[in-house]
């Protein structure tokens, strides 16, 4: 795990980075902004009302004198916010109703990356994972090509690092969505310095079981080849027979996943959240994320149940997604 970050902070340092946390009032918020600011590698800015925030950080016994705060119902630009949300909404809100969203601070967060001013958002500690990616996703959007957004955990445990996804938004994917999941699972492994190798998994390998759930599989897997054929793509597999090199030589032989896979697409999100919590609390594995992926600009999401840890950790992921 050190290692992980170490190489980040590595690649973030001189970069001028900076991430916006949405819920200043919140005491893990102010101990991850003071000790990011302290660090100086990346620029945090606390948003929230600003004597409620300043209240927070004095009873928390925080000096957050140096770091950025924006009160977004005083911000000078707020107007100028609220015209360029109604401008992306395109015919979808009102001025009036802009304002009033901005009013939320995940809007305002959200609206801060889409005109430049700041490179990410880290939010969830007090908001739910609808409240930090409704937002990106009617202002920042998906990347060209990628129809809906997904949810990623690098599992962590001594020096191996697997990233398993989605584990935290699609619900059932189809096929198409599964491929675009796998490609954009390919990219965040990479930016944290993991060459991947991806299964698709199921309850079948290679043709074991035959239904319309695993030949949903077998598709996401032929049009992930097609979308990226420079990857290491194959499925579909049981998670032994991607992950023990001696299971796949039995039911997978020809395959180029050779029980070495570290990238692992889950075919529904029940299988991908009961996954990663399985591996993280029965198997030892550190869990960090979820990293959302497909975006246009980087959001991420927090479990309400953080500390300030996690929000630091996940503010240095989502400053490394920017670069």
């Amino acid at each position: 795990m050190a290692d992980l970050f170490k190489g980040i902070r590595k690649t973030l340092e001189g970069k001028g980075k900076s991430i916006v946390l949405p819920e200043g009032e919140d005491v893990r918020i102010l101990e991850a902004a003071v000790h990011l600011q302290q660090e100086g590698i990346i620029t945090p800015v606390l948003l929230g009302n600003e004597e409620a925030v300043n209240k927070a950080a004095k009873d928390g016994g925080f000096d957050i004198s140096e770091i950025k705060l924006i009160d977004p119902a005083n911000a000078s630009y707020f107007e100028e916010l609220a015209e360029k949300f109604v401008e992306r909404r395109a015919g979808k809100a009102t001025i009036e109703q802009a304002r009033e969203q901005l009013k939320d601070v995940n809007y305002f967060g959200t609206m801060l990356i889409y005109t430049g001013r700041v490179d990410g958002l880290v939010s969830g500690a007090a908001h739910s994972t609808a409240d930090t990616v409704r937002p990106a996703l009617q202002i920042i959007k998906t990347k060209p090509g990628i129809s809906k957004t997904s949810g990623a955990f690098i599992m962590m445990k001594e020096d191996e690092r697997l990233i398993f996804a989605d584990c935290a938004i699609t619900v059932n994917p189809s096929a198409k969505e599964l491929a675009e999941i796998a490609v954009e699972s390919t990219k965040t492994a990479k930016a944290f310095g993991i060459d991947p190798r991806v299964a698709m998994l199921s309850f079948s390998t290679k043709g074991s079981a035959v239904t319309e759930e695993t030949e949903k599989v077998v598709e996401a897997a032929r049009i992930a080849k097609e979308l990226a054929p420079e990857l290491l793509i194959d499925g579909e597999f049981q998670f032994d027979a991607a992950y023990v090199p001696s299971v796949a030589a039995k039911k997978a032989p020809e395959s180029v996943i050779k029980g070495d896979a570290n990238v692992f697409i889950f075919p529904t999100l029940d299988a991908g959240n009961i996954g990663y919590k399985l591996t993280e609390r029965l198997g030892g594995y550190e869990a960090i994320g979820p990293i959302l992926q497909g975006l246009n600009g980087p959001v991420n999401d927090l479990s309400r149940g953080c500390s300030a840890e996690d929000v630091y950790k996940l503010s240095i992921i989502t400053a490394a997604q920017s670069l």
